[in-house]
């Protein structure tokens, strides 16, 4: 995939250099001693457990916890917090999402490569200068990473390296694509 190595789908959930970046949720119990199930959408999977400390942030409530260990389990993900020692503990962070810094993460280096946070806001255009929007979010399809640009109507533009997507400039919040306009 070109354009994540993280974060299949992260959002922003503050802004500023210290935002968080969501990289899962917390799906389910695991055990009598505190493990939790684990929804990871980093790639691959098991690489979440990996980002310490986790800010859980849950419907009314956000807290901090260290993964003590963690390690895939079956088809998902299993994780030992710090201060969540017994199966109520971890029933009660159910539905929280998982998120971490955004400077948890580490930089990107091949050509093409972004995160897919930093690309959401980005306004796209073609590289003829003709505005399509801004990238709303971005989804896998299985053969490449799709962003889905809002203007003056939504595309769903492949993002392919070189091919479509030409030009990334995240520091001026921009985009170039090679996209006909009318389709």
């Amino acid at each position: 995939m070109a354009a994540t190595t993280a974060p299949a789908d992260g959002q922003d959930t503050e802004g500023g250099g210290s935002r968080l970046v969501t990289l899962g949720r917390v799906s389910g119990a695991y055990g009598v001693q505190g493990w939790v199930r684990v929804r990871s959408d980093t790639s691959p999977p098991e690489n979440i457990v990996s980002y310490s400390p986790w800010c859980l942030v849950c419907t009314t409530d956000r807290s901090v916890h260290e993964v003590e260990v963690g390690r895939p389990q079956g088809k998902g993900v299993v994780a030992k917090l710090a201060g969540c020692d017994d199966r109520d503990a971890a029933e009660a962070l159910i539905g929280c999402e998982i998120a971490v810094r955004r400077d948890q993460l580490p930089e990107t280096t091949a050509p093409g490569e972004h995160y897919w946070t930093d690309l959401v806001g980005l306004r796209v255009e073609t590289v003829d200068g003709i505005d399509l929007g801004t990238i709303e979010r971005l989804f896998e399809t299985g053969s490449n990473d799709v962003m889905v640009v809002q203007g003056e109507r939504e595309r769903l533009i492949p993002y392919i390296w070189d091919e479509v997507v030409r030009e990334v400039d995240l520091e001026g919040g921009r985009m170039r694509v090679a996209w006909d306009p009318d389709f």
